[in-house]
């Protein structure tokens, strides 16, 4: 699997992401071209920060106040593939949700997020992400930085109300850094939250390829810039969930089965119950479910809901190591008759060790045709099997 890592040791804003990423190999006239679209004459240059050479962007756009409506009508004019404009338009709401719930209105005017070279910056970083096409998205440790700053509202210890609250609402991981002042721009923040999952440490791959985005500050004792990894993971790929658990003794199987079905409807990657022996000898059920960090807490208030319990145990940023899988549909000759079904491959490296029919679509057709579902279970396993050792050729 290839990944995508940032390593923001120095903090990140959005010309710095947009930089590092086309040091990475993005193509530079199709992100300029995006950027070109929504402001007057973008530009990239390489710097030198400390001995680095980088990645700058430069923008020559005039400051302004806008709503998020205006924001996202100037980002719907982008010169940009849908997928593009969509992760952008993701990003500016993830700022307005947080800018709301700072100053507890809904009339929100964007200052320094809401300028042209911010509104750039996030298209061009998302164009260069959508150019790239990793399959997972990763981000080390964020420095935030220490002190206070000035800003539009006024000045505030680092980091600034909103990127603190977007750093909530993306569960990034986040550290002081050495630095006095703002190291992580709202801008950054959110483009990080949105595109990545925090990490404590760089995963287990190969590194294929390095970018470095710069800051505009040249700071001679550290160098302002953003690193970011391309990377290669073969065999298992590393996942990062958190683990939901909590003992309940007075919940009926009927309930259990019920949250257990609402656990996977809501984003769970798995869930279970497993009965124990809790105190004074009374039996009971230990509810674990595995989730997606931006889900557990929406999970665990179901939890509590669902079972009445008054806790829930949650193990955050666990790391999981998960084979490759795919979904392949593989035609099957049941009764004289070529029927597509819909088949889960496991892989480690190039290796397939899995084939496993998707069991809703078996059960169906065997139900429609009055056919046992171990039989039509088999015929498919049978011919993801020929599948297999033929190359993926029927």
């Amino acid at each position: 699997m290839r990944l995508l890592v940032f390593d923001p040791f120095h903090g990140a804003a959005g010309d710095m992401i947009c930089g590092a990423l086309l040091g990475l190999g993005a193509d530079k006239e199709q992100v300029i071209r995006v950027m070109g679209s929504v402001v007057h004459k973008p530009g990239i240059e390489t710097v030198n920060r400390c001995g680095i050479a980088a990645i700058k962007v430069h923008t020559h756009a005039s400051s302004a106040h806008r709503t998020l409506g205006e924001v996202l009508a100037i980002v719907h004019k982008a010169d940009a593939p849908p997928a593009v404009i969509a992760q952008a338009e993701r990003i500016f709401n993830r700022i307005a949700k947080a800018e709301e719930v700072v100053h507890g209105t809904h009339h929100i005017h964007f200052h320094e997020v809401g300028a042209d070279d911010a509104i750039a910056d996030v298209i061009g970083s998302c164009m260069a992400v959508h150019l790239l096409s990793p399959g997972r998205i990763f981000s080390l440790p964020i420095a935030l930085g220490t002190g206070m700053m000035t800003c539009a509202h006024g000045t505030f210890p680092v980091p600034a109300p909103a990127t603190a609250e977007l750093l909530l609402s993306g569960r990034l991981l986040a550290m002081s850094g050495e630095h006095a002042g703002e190291q992580l721009t709202p801008t950054g923040a959110a483009i990080l939250s949105e595109i990545s999952e925090g990490i404590p440490s760089l995963p287990a791959g190969y590194i294929q390829k390095t970018g470095y985005g710069a800051g505009s500050r040249d700071d001679p004792k550290s160098p302002n810039v953003l690193r970011a990894f391309l990377m290669e993971c073969s065999g298992m790929s590393e996942d990062i969930v958190d683990i939901l658990e909590t003992n309940v003794d007075d919940v009926t199987g009927e309930c259990i089965g019920t949250t257990l079905g609402r656990m996977m409807e809501e984003g769970a990657r798995d869930a279970c119950a497993v009965p124990i022996l809790m105190k004074k000898g009374r039996p009971g059920h230990l509810i674990r479910v595995i989730s997606p960090p931006d889900r557990s807490e929406t999970l665990a208030e179901i939890l509590t809901l669902e079972l009445g319990t008054l806790g829930v145990r949650v193990t955050p940023a666990v790391h999981r190591l998960i084979a490759e899988r795919k979904i392949q549909s593989i035609p099957v000759q049941v009764n004289g008759d070529e029927i597509p079904f819909p088949v889960k491959l496991g892989f480690i490296g190039d290796t397939c060790y899995l084939v496993k029919p998707e069991y809703a679509f078996a059960e169906e057709y065997a139900r429609s045709n009055n056919i046992p579902v171990r039989e039509v279970l088999h015929m498919i396993t049978e011919a993801g099997m020929r599948f297999i050792r033929s190359g993926g050729k029927n």
